[in-house]
């Protein structure tokens, strides 16, 4: 599995929470899927864990996307902002 992250900089930013709900799936189901408790996911969706590589590529083959899609060393734009080019107000 991953480690909690020393520092802002070590930080692993996510879609999981974002991907679930449009997906309409639980985290018990994410969970059940990539093979972690259910309370893995939501440390991941709370930046208080980042994953493990093995466990980022399960996650993001689940949902069928580019590991780049879900996980970013960086802050994560808004999806309409990259959709549509819209910014946040």
């Amino acid at each position: 599995m991953g480690r909690a992250p020393r520092s802002s900089e070590d930080a692993v930013h996510d879609r999981i929470a974002v991907l679930r709900a449009e997906r309409r799936t639980s985290r018990k189901e994410l969970a059940e899927a990539v093979g972690v408790h259910p309370q893995t996911i939501g440390y991941l969706e709370r930046g208080e864990y980042s994953p493990s590589l093995a466990l980022a590529l399960r996650i993001a083959r689940y949902f069928d996307l580019p590991v780049e899609a879900v996980f970013s060393l960086e802050p994560l734009p808004p999806l309409s902002a990259e959709l549509y080019g819209r910014t946040a107000r």
